[in-house]
């Protein structure tokens, strides 16, 4: 690492950047490619005659799983790329990229390039495929326009298409550590339009069937892509090469334990056990599920010998090489084996599903009583297993203090685990369950997701807690994770999303923007829009209480005033909301509850108006509870001031009220001087 005298390290050109890795690049590709191309000749014939479409041609039928290939893998070298960059290699002490981290990102944006050509490509080859005209005529622009509105995966892969573009500007732009942390999210969310179509988006359990496979592709990106990335890393002699193996290990053994359960479920929803070994899909779900056994043991053979020899030698790089070269072939072929497994049809089910279990996955036993709003569950695979998730590594972090003999307050415990529950039961009990299907129980949740839990979260003090267990990396050390929290504290962003101003419009302006803006009502079918609801209730609440409460640090500091003023600011808000409600004529997302076809929600505006209700009821209480809090605490912060006077005045025997008082007599004797 660069010494803060120094200039920033020369960054490579262009040009050079990963020449030396971009042979494994393109084989990978080609690996990937092949394979896919080649499970699609295996089962294309059977997928044409469950779907009950024409042959497209053979340009579409092997071309599409082909590019389908290539492009992920360069997505996930773009992930891969970029996670190195942001937390396996550390940057100059000037928070300027290092030339590992430098090369990372450009080669970041390189591939980014190539997954939005890819993508592009697939828009028609996606018309084509589904429409069974030749790609000669899909391609068509009158064509293509007039199908994107029809075919949804078609138009997944414009949104991924966009989202690719505009990874690849930021890889361009970015020369400081601080925003390669944004860049891997956004490299993640180009996964998210692909994720939320396809086998997994339609059926029967298809809500447990996305939530698992989001879960499937984040997780396989970030292994994969890291194991990619390290691996060039590597063979350009890269510095921090043994840092990086340690921290890709954990993240590998992580990835490994999410791909195992969600593949696992994933299959289970798709297909019966019976079928397993009698279908062409339930073979490739094998032939899957090997590839991630022998990538098991790759990464538990390269744990064992390649990291205790960079341990032992940093410049002994031979055996990671080699098992990252193999282990990458194998990620190729299984990427082609998953392509191959999107583009083949599940065998045919005789259950036909109810309307409700079309749009939501599941079915509806009656009305949301009291029984089944407690008993009734489904689990939730993204907000729940957040919650459990949450609440674990908090107590391991309390743990973590007291062994090492620091004490933590147990009502912040007792705060944040409240808080874990009660995301898991707005999510997963029968509250979650109904919530799509009822309005009044879907105001109930949001009400529990925005304001109740967020209170809880705070309160527990989440962030000090970190900054408490995390070991610091010291002056010499490369920087950890309690560098990057401290880092996401300070930044920019986060200044300015902690402007009273911005966390209020943000906590009290989503409200009327989703519903009385006409967001709710034209998404409900919509399984992504759901859980940006649901994550947009819980960030926004949890940022307006932060900055509200105030037991962690933040870049602003606010007066008790201010505080005081945001409450009483959106107490208004929140009770003009809930009447406004109330007051509407009119069912918002009416055509959505009524193809439910659920008999006993059939008074909808009525439903809806309870709904309002139950806003209006429940939005103000939180608000009066923390602005009790908050005069507690600036009673308590007035106390303190008092006694630390008193006690400096006892120190100094008073000489801060003797000097005060010279003061004023000094005053008084120029008055009299200037009266005579």
């Amino acid at each position: 690492m660069a010494s803060p005298e120094l200039a920033p390290s020369p960054a490579p050109s262009p040009r050079k950047v990963g020449e030396t890795s971009a042979p494994i690049f393109v084989t990978l590709g080609i690996v990937a490619g092949l394979v896919a191309a080649i499970v699609v000749g295996l089962s294309a014939s059977e997928a044409l005659i469950r779907l009950g479409i024409p042959d497209p041609g053979p340009l579409t039928t092997y071309g599409l799983p082909a590019v389908k290939a290539a492009g992920e893998v360069s997505a996930v070298l773009a992930i891969g790329s970029l996670l190195l960059a942001a937390f396996l290699v550390p940057p100059q002490r000037s928070g300027v990229l290092d030339v590992g981290g430098y090369r990372a990102v450009r080669i970041a944006g390189h591939a980014a390039i190539v997954w939005a050509a890819c993508a592009l490509v697939l828009v028609p080859l996606t018309v084509s495929d589904t429409s069974g005209q030749p790609l000669s005529e899909s391609i068509q622009p009158a064509n293509l326009w007039k199908a994107l509105p029809q075919i949804e995966l078609a138009g997944a892969w414009r949104n991924t298409a966009i989202l690719a573009v505009l990874l690849a500007i930021g890889c361009r732009l970015v020369l400081r550590w601080a925003w390669t942390p944004a860049l891997l999210v956004l490299g993640l969310a180009t996964l998210v339009p692909l994720g939320l179509t396809g086998h997994s988006s339609s059926g029967g359990s298809h809500d447990v069937a996305t939530n698992s496979l989001l879960w499937h592709l984040g997780a396989a990106a970030l292994w994969a892509g890291g194991l990619i990335a390290l691996l060039a890393h590597a063979r350009r002699r890269g510095e921090h090469t043994d840092l990086a193996a340690r921290r890709f290990s954990l993240v590998a053994t992580c990835a490994f334990v999410v791909m195992a359960i969600s593949g696992v479920l994933n299959g289970l929803v798709r297909l019966p056990v019976s079928e397993l070994f009698t279908s062409t899909y339930g073979w490739l779900l094998v032939a899957k599920t090997v590839a991630l056994v022998i990538l098991g043991v790759f990464g538990f053979v390269q744990r064992r010998r390649a990291l205790p020899a960079l341990a032992a030698d940093p410049n002994s790089r031979g055996a990671l090489i080699r098992f990252a070269g193999a282990e990458a072939l194998v990620f190729a072929a299984t990427i082609g084996i998953a392509v191959g497994l999107g583009r083949t049809p599940p065998p045919p089910s005789d259950i036909r599903p109810s309307p409700a279990e079309v749009y939501l996955g599941y079915t509806l036993d009656g009305p949301p009583t009291l029984a089944r709003l407690a008993f009734d569950w489904r689990f939730d695979l993204i907000f729940g297993t957040a919650a459990i998730i949450a609440a674990v590594v908090y107590v391991l972090g309390v743990r973590r203090l007291r062994k090492r003999g620091d004490s933590w307050p147990i009502g912040r415990t007792i705060s944040w685990v409240l808080g874990c529950a009660v995301l898991l039961v707005a999510t997963s009990s029968g509250l979650g369950r109904y919530s799509p299907a009822v309005f009044s129980v879907h105001m109930g949740a949001h009400m529990a997701l925005s304001m109740l839990a967020p209170v809880l979260l705070v309160l527990g003090g989440p962030m000090t807690l970190a900054l408490r267990a995390l070991k610091p990396a010291g002056s010499d050390g490369p920087p950890g994770p309690r560098e990057w929290l401290l880092a996401a504290l300070h930044s920019p962003v986060s200044r300015f999303l902690t402007h009273p101003l911005v966390a209020s419009v943000l906590f009290v302006g989503g409200f009327y923007a989703l519903y009385l803006g006409g967001i709710f009502g034209a998404t409900l079918d919509a399984h992504g829009a759901h859980l940006l609801m649901n994550l947009h209730f819980i960030l926004s609440g949890y940022l307006f209480y932060w900055v509200v409460i105030g037991i962690d640090p933040a870049p602003r500091t606010l007066s008790p005033v201010t505080k005081l003023a945001m409450v009483f600011g959106s107490l208004p808000f929140h009770a003009f909301f809930g009447i406004a409600l109330m007051s509407m004529g009119e069912v918002m997302g009416g055509w959505y509850y009524r193809s439910l076809a659920l008999g006993w929600n059939d008074d909808l505006l009525g439903d809806q108006q309870l709904g309002g209700g139950i806003a209006w009821a429940t939005g103000e209480i939180p608000l009066v509870l923390v602005m009790m809090a908050l005069l507690v605490q600036w009673s308590r912060s007035d106390k303190k001031t008092a006694t630390r006077i008193d006690r400096a005045a006892v120190r100094d025997e008073d000489a801060e009220l003797a000097a005060h008082n010279a003061m004023f007599a000094e005053l008084a004797r120029r008055d009299r001087e200037a009266g005579r």
